[in-house]
């Protein structure tokens, strides 16, 4: 392994190689230009020096990155947040002006740039915030000169690619339009083409629902070829991009959300570092700057890697190697800071990212060994002077990282070979959904966490459930937190001994003797157990069934004459039964003689579900058709769950069919039979069957229903493969009852049904609902089916009146709407939020009306329909889509906002999400569109 000491050598001598490249590089430019190309360094240090040595600003050291005194925070993701208390007025500030370079990280909660990382030039997980303050001390006036000053004299940008935002004012809320600040950005010699007004989202900021806030102006760049990006501002595109936002600290806001002014005005402003340096040195990407570039060069050395970053978005090599970059800035510093690798907070984001680094380093650049840990060297020298703290212990921050990433390495290549069967599978099926259950075996099996599932089904046109991964991982929760959590045996430490499980297809109790129990992954054969110790006990025989091929295992007890072990759950491994429990009482030593007595009323409940699963797998295949394989079985004491193959959901008459079917065989009262035959001879058994893909031994036990020995078998018998304990006659299951099918996949469905009480305490519960509905109706159960059809057709008049009164109250509110709305270049502008419940064929009709009296109209109209749905709509006349507008781009543009998607034709597209309460912020941001769009 390559010590921490050469490391640190080799990098420091590349990258003073590398200053002296530079220096070169820029001394030629010199020469040959007669322009200056500031490094990176000297762009942060002129920010202080202007700030400090001209306009009297102390420069105050970045806080941590990690909050650990404001328990609200993740991380540092502002430059503010160490100033809060000075804005809040419970600290008096020791300084009135203040400039420094925050370490700021946006990777959780509120602010969360994680998912970006990559695929764009602009974001990151960690970045500097370089700023100014002022507590009460200068305002508006000064801090507007003074950014116009140092961006155009000192660092020299072209003034006519700078444009300026200003808030347009909150007439409900009583906040007037920032006329004051638009005044000043006149008197620097900002044009007013370039002074746009922007919104109480973009253009006001606040602490909290209470407190200090105030309107801010943003400086935004333009990168554009011909300088015509006045139109793109604030339109979430590189190509004009937000570099500097000053915020006027000027009001409080109270409990009733009422605005007072501050008695002293604050102000509070923060640069991008990554994005003025990408702007001074005339790059496309911040990724494309010395901030990033000797990270570059050791990611390509490290690697290995049979190519150097090449800077394009689209390849999945260079997206690779902006993700490590980022990762690796964000791990050292947050390390260097106090914060750990874990499962929890602050922690566990941590781990996802470099879970998510190492997935690439591994997947993409073809690393096999940990090569992170290898880069901090470099974060240290290039970032180390600006913040010396890390340089006091980088020791510390190499070893977390080398050692999570041993850890997740262990398990990463067979969670990848995992996923890309899967992949590979889904292709061949025409599956595009990666299953919930799919995503959380990789996430709990092999340690790859949801967003690099995501991460990798994306690179392959691929989605994945993210909702039926949540709720694997819920059940998985509440499991653990019930005490149910299996006790896991994995990496044994010694000799696990065989076990002679024959005596489990009986029920009687047998004699055995303790071989040793495993606890701590380790076989223990020596010594004693002692009272209210949790281990898996190891016996030379037993009569317990351990967990296997969809039947649950066992529960009883292990007894002998001064000790008393609880079996919670027997398991098998390989060739051993594993006894899970708890001594209860005494103490046990090896080679002590027991007893061993199952708990022989749960014992028969799953015997009961097992027969009846094998005559539920035989009546499907006999009413849906010989298609049906099974592919998955659950069977426990309360119920049976089978999955099987089928492109369609069960009719409920198919469903009555099949419990039919199963009952007869049940009031038949059959023989239930095992033999135990050579494979090859089983295999040409009259109707067997066997689960697809299952490894079966040879000589393998088969299960028949309805014949006592192979050679009376039919294919009307039921008979399969099965290691599983059965009643001796299906009459002794009682009842068999349906309670649900589901489909699980594409082609799959589930059924869960129950056998014995369980299954008449069904019939008992739905027989008493019956019964109720009966007497609420006033009839006889026989007639519920018609009554209730009676209320449908009720039901359905009441909604089409109701759908006629909501139509004509939408006319007058839309009415209204037309003739207020505003006309920009020839056309209306109607965007509006609609009263809650409105359909989809109202709103298309009202869109109409809109269009036939408007003649040219750019539409946009959104409304909640119930708790969690949100519905947007929007259309252009044909002449607009003439002229290159579609409604189906602006739904894409606006439809995240409220958490949704959607898209359509030119002229009338539609969009849900799960929002509701962000319809107003979609509702003016589709406003704006439709005017920057109309006023080209």
């Amino acid at each position: 392994m390559v010590t921490v000491a050469a490391l640190e050598l080799s990098f420091r001598i590349r990258v003073l190689f590398d200053n002296r490249l530079r220096g070169l590089t820029a001394i030629t430019e010199r020469q040959t230009t007669g322009s200056v190309m500031l490094s990176s360094s000297e762009i942060r240090q002129q920010f202080i020096d202007f700030f400090c040595k001209k306009h009297g600003h102390t420069n105050i050291a970045s806080s941590p990155v990690v909050p650990h005194d404001d328990p609200t925070l993740l991380f540092a993701n502002a430059g503010m947040n160490q100033f809060k208390p000075y804005f809040l007025g419970t600290e008096k500030p020791p300084h009135v002006r203040v400039a420094n370079t925050q370490k700021c990280i946006r990777a959780g909660g509120k602010h969360n740039d994680l998912d970006d990382v990559g695929k764009d030039t602009y974001h990151h997980t960690f970045f500097e915030m370089l700023g100014n303050w002022s507590f009460g001390d200068y305002f508006k006036k000064e801090a507007i000169a003074w950014a116009w000053e140092l961006l155009t004299q000192v660092w020299k940008l072209d003034p006519t690619r700078l444009h300026v935002t200003v808030f347009e004012g909150d007439p409900g809320a009583n906040i007037p339009r920032d006329d004051e600040a638009a005044g000043y950005w006149k008197e620097v010699g900002v044009p007013e083409s370039h002074i746009h007004l922007g919104n109480k989202k973009d253009n006001f900021w606040e602490m909290g629902n209470t407190g200090p806030c105030g309107p801010c102006t943003e400086v935004h760049y333009d990168h554009t070829p011909d300088k015509s990006g006045g139109p793109l501002v604030n339109g979430g595109t590189d190509k004009v991009i937000e570099i500097w936002n000053l915020v006027f600290i000027q009001f409080n806001r109270n409990e009733d959300q009422s605005l007072t002014p501050l008695p002293a005005q604050h102000v509070d402003t923060g640069m991008g570092f990554e994005r003025i340096t990408k702007v001074i040195q005339g790059k496309n990407s911040n990724y494309d700057t010395d901030v990033f570039m000797p990270l570059f060069a050791a990611i390509h050395k490290v690697t290995k890697s049979d190519k150097p970053y090449g800077g394009v978005l689209e390849d999945l090599k260079d997206t690779a190697y902006r993700v490590i970059a980022d990762h690796i800035r964000t791990l050292t510093f947050a390390l260097t800071d106090g914060a750990t690798i874990g499962n929890v907070g602050r922690d566990y984001v941590l781990k996802r990212i470099l879970r998510r680094a190492e997935r690439y380093g591994y997947q993409v650049l073809g690393t096999t060994e940990p090569f992170l840990y290898q880069l901090v060297p470099t974060v240290v020298e290039h970032f180390g002077d600006a913040f010396p703290e890390l340089k006091k212990n980088p020791h510390k921050v190499i070893d977390q990282i080398r050692d999570e990433e041993l850890a997740f390495l262990r398990t990463l290549r067979r969670g990848i070979t995992l996923f890309d069967r899967i992949a590979g599978e889904m292709k061949k099926t025409g599956r595009t959904q990666v299953s919930g259950e799919e995503a959380f075996k990789l996430h709990d099996t092999y340690g790859v966490l949801i967003d690099i599932t995501q991460q990798m089904a994306q690179e392959q046109g691929l989605t994945v459930d993210v909702p039926g991964f949540e709720e694997a991982m819920k059940r998985a929760q509440d499991l653990a937190r019930g005490g149910g959590k299996k006790f896991v045996v994995t990496a044994v430490k010694g000799d696990l001994p065989a076990t002679d499980d024959l005596p489990k297809f009986g029920s009687a109790p047998v004699s055995a003797k303790v071989l040793g129990w495993v606890k701590d992954n380790a076989v223990v054969t020596s010594g004693k157990l002692a009272a209210g110790e949790n281990v898996a006990l190891l016996l030379d025989r037993t009569c317990f069934y351990g967990e296997q091929g969809g039947q649950v295992g066992d529960t009883g007890t292990i007894r002998s004459a001064g000790a008393d072990f609880e079996v919670e759950e027997t398991q098998r491994l390989g060739e051993t039964v594993l006894h899970v429990g708890t001594l209860h009482e005494g103490e046990l030593s090896v080679g002590d003689t027991v007893e061993a007595i199952q708990t022989t009323s749960r014992r028969i409940d799953i015997m009961r579900n097992h027969t009846a699963t094998h005559l539920l797998n035989l009546a499907l295949r006999e009413v849906l058709g010989s298609h049906v394989e099974q592919k998955g079985s659950l069977v426990d004491e309360t119920k049976t769950r089978f999955d099987f193959s089928h492109d369609k959901p069960v009719t409920a008459e198919q469903l009555q069919e099949i419990e039919r079917r199963v009952n007869r065989q049940v009031v038949l009262d059959q023989p239930v039979a095992a033999v135990v035959l050579p494979l090859a001879q089983a295999q040409k058994l009259p109707g067997v069957r066997a689960v697809f893909g299952e490894k079966y031994p040879d000589p393998v036990r088969v299960v028949m229903v309805g014949a006592e020995s192979p050679d009376k078998l039919t294919h009307d018998n039921s008979v399969e493969f099965c290691g599983g304990t059965h009643l001796p006659r299906t009459g002794l299951i009682g009842y068999f009852k349906i309670s649900s099918q589901e489909g699980v996949a594409k082609g799959i469905r589930r059924i869960t049904a129950a056998t014995g009480k369980p299954a008449y305490d069904d019939v008992q519960t739905r027989s008493a609902i019956v019964d109720e509905l009966a007497a609420t109706f006033q009839c006889r159960p026989d007639e519920l089916q018609t009554r209730v059809g009676v209320l449908q057709d009720q039901v359905k008049a009441l909604q089409t009146q109701l759908k006629k009164a909501v139509g004509a109250a939408l006319t007058g509110v839309v009415d209204e709407l037309i003739a207020s709305a505003p006309e920009v270049g020839g056309a209306k502008v109607v965007v509006a939020k609609l009263p809650d419940g409105a359909s989809n064929e109202t709103v298309r009709t009202q869109i109409d009306r809109v269009k036939q009296k408007c003649g040219s109209a750019f539409v946009v109209f959104g409304w909640s329909e119930g708790e969690g749905n949100a519905s947007l709509i929007a259309a252009v006349t044909p002449d607009l889509v003439k002229k290159g507008l579609k409604a189906g781009d602006v739904v894409k543009q606006i439809a995240p906002v409220i958490g949704g998607g959607g898209g359509g034709k030119p002229d009338m597209a539609q969009a849900g999400g799960k929002e509701p309460a962000k319809l107003s912020e979609a509702l003016q941001k589709a406003d704006r569109l439709g005017r920057d769009l109309l006023a080209k």
